[in-house]
């Protein structure tokens, strides 16, 4: 259809102008997910008169900033919430509710990347990706390369039908075999150029500007997609460090891609620092140690009592108790009641806030379970949900873990930048499940198709 006849058309259906230019005005050719681990919006504006022009300090005068950004579900760590800011959705749809899960057939724990056959691979994504959706829009044409530190951001990030997924290993790149045909130039690329022992965020950086100048990514007419994922710690000389890797990113992209032909997307994966040992102590911050490890085995022993010896509590992981189902449907017991006792026991403990048991958590729609729900995933979550209070730790003996309980809010920010995107400053909360749709209305393809939430413009 002639341009200008389309213009006239929309006009008489009643758009505006404004309208009116979204409709005609051409998608970019290349979008750009930055994913930054323990971003924080506080960090990162306190530490602004020491950017650079180019870097943070230009996404935040020249992108739309929303500085008060979160995620829809708890707990969130890099595995589950890369996932979510590119499925659209959480772990109760998506599948992956954290770098690793319990194998209920043999009660190990699972790398969420972890395959036998490829080493690493996608198949617990449970839905697609933005990736994955621009791959079947434009019938594969499409270009999708994601580059990280760890496998798992990379794998979740290029989702299923990537063109390459390339991460840090034992000082070298790994490209996942996953994805064929392997791409000549980036093995070549990998080989050449190893990681150096420089920052983590630099050797990302470097590489993908190798991808920009030996691919033909951002260069067709259909959207292209490159995800990166850096890290930061809460210090001022590597926030610095991250805004130098930031400015030389988007000024390499730019020597390729015209800046309006670019959409630029930073956020952050919600984690945080651990507190430092001994830190509650010395600033006498209320505190204490809930054991899992030994809880499990006094609600093992109260099962007992009440429905005859036996194993009934089959192990724990993480803050998850898992029951063993055979023994319970052998005995004829019901379920529902065992989830019950089981629930008003733990709640009894000291240090523990509040249990949730999966019947609750798959059948309830109170809105204050959403966030635990979202989190929550039947086929890799345990029977019983253990939170403890603020400020506890909870401390696995078996497997010599600890994590210290936080429930307070650290926002990060979301940052649209490029493409012709006003700068503008949003203070509305927002969560990043709100992301893909977001780009891909931008693009003018489907939502991942597990993504129910609405675009942020």
């Amino acid at each position: 259809m002639n341009k200008y006849l389309y213009i006239t058309l929309l006009s008489l259906l009643g758009f505006t102008p404004e309208a009116v230019a979204q409709a005609v005005a051409q998608a970019p050719q290349l979008v750009v997910t930055i994913a930054i681990d323990q971003l924080r919006t506080d960090r990162m504006e306190a530490y602004a008169p020491l950017y650079q022009p180019g870097g943070l300090r230009r996404l935040m005068t020249e992108g739309l900033v929303m500085p008060n950004a979160s995620y829809s579900f708890t707990p969130v760590d890099q595995a589950s919430a890369t996932a979510s800011l590119m499925t659209g959705t959480s772990p109760y749809y998506n599948g992956v509710t954290g770098r690793e899960w319990l194998d209920r057939s043999t009660l190990r724990p699972k790398n969420i990347v972890n395959d036998r056959q490829h080493g690493a691979s996608p198949t617990q994504l449970a839905t697609t990706t933005l990736g994955d959706e621009m791959k079947i829009a434009t019938n594969g044409f499409a270009k999708v390369y994601a580059f990280s530190s760890t496998a798992e951001s990379a794998i979740m990030s290029a989702g299923h039908a990537a063109d390459a997924a390339v991460w840090m290993s034992q000082g070298k790149w790994n490209v996942a075999s996953y994805y064929t045909p392997k791409v000549q130039w980036l093995t070549w690329c990998t080989n050449q150029y190893p990681p150096t022992a420089q920052d983590q965020n630099r050797n990302i950086t470097d590489l993908a500007l190798r991808c920009i100048e030996q691919s033909s990514i951002g260069q067709s007419q259909q959207t292209d997609l490159m995800c990166i994922a850096y890290s930061v710690k809460q210090d001022e000389a590597s926030y610095q460090l991250l805004d130098h890797n930031i400015a030389d990113l988007i000024n390499g992209i730019h020597k390729k891609v015209a800046r309006d032909r670019v959409l630029f997307v930073i956020t952050g994966t919600g984690t945080t620092e651990e507190e430092r040992e001994g830190e509650h102590d010395r600033f006498r911050i209320p505190t204490g140690k809930f054991y899992i490890n030994r809880n499990a085995n006094l609600l093992n022993m109260y099962l007992g009592a009440v429905y005859g010896t036996g194993v009934y509590v089959e192990t724990c992981f993480q803050n998850q108790l898992f029951l063993n189902r055979k023994l319970i449907d052998k005995r004829n017991i019901d379920i529902g009641e065992v989830l019950r006792r089981s629930q008003e026991f733990m709640l009894q403990l000291s240090g523990v806030r509040n249990v949730y048991t999966s019947t609750q958590l798959m059948t309830s729609d109170n809105t204050l379970l959403e966030r635990i729900r979202n989190g929550f995933n039947v086929e890799k979550c345990g029977d019983l949900i253990i939170d403890v209070a603020p400020g506890w730790q909870l401390v696995n003996e078996d497997t010599h873990t600890s994590t210290t309980s936080r429930v307070s809010n650290i926002p990060f920010p979301i940052i649209f930048f490029g493409a012709n995107i006003k700068p503008d400053r949003i203070m509305t909360p927002v969560t990043v499940d709100r992301i893909a749709p977001t780009v891909a209305r931008a693009i003018r393809i489907r939502a991942p198709n597990a993504c129910s939430a609405e675009p942020l413009f």
